[in-house]
């Protein structure tokens, strides 16, 4: 049985509450779980009590072999749990197809322009 550690969601509509949760990988997000470890309540301010994590159990049940999910990661490695490796995608930055098409263009018609701008006084 393959175990992550993800959020079920809660609360009421546009009032999220999440519980972290130890769930199997085949049950629905907010279905069937094995254990409540933690919660997240996203409406409290960044420094107040906006994440809970039961410390112990968490670590059973990563020694168990449940994954966590990135962002259930990205609370472990807050609290000093777990390490998150950053993500490094520097294709992301970039123009798409299409704006890297353009963007040749313009570079083309400015060399171009220059060209005739330069065979103009040399001409003259």
């Amino acid at each position: 049985m393959a175990l992550k550690l993800r959020l079920a969601r809660g609360g009421s509509k546009k009032r999220p509450f999440y519980s972290i949760v130890v769930a199997d990988v085949r049950s629905p997000r907010d279905g069937r779980f094995i254990e409540k470890v933690g919660t997240y309540n996203p409406m409290l301010p960044k420094d107040g009590e906006r994440i809970v994590i039961n410390k112990e159990r968490v670590e059973h049940w990563l020694s168990v072999g449940a994954l966590p999910t990135d962002r259930v990661l990205r609370f472990l490695d807050a609290e000093g749990i777990a390490k998150r490796e950053a993500r490094n995608n520097p294709n992301k930055a970039k123009p798409g197809k299409k704006a890297q098409e353009r963007i040749a263009e313009q570079k083309q018609k400015e060399e171009d322009a220059a060209a005739a701008a330069a065979e103009a006084a040399a001409s003259e």
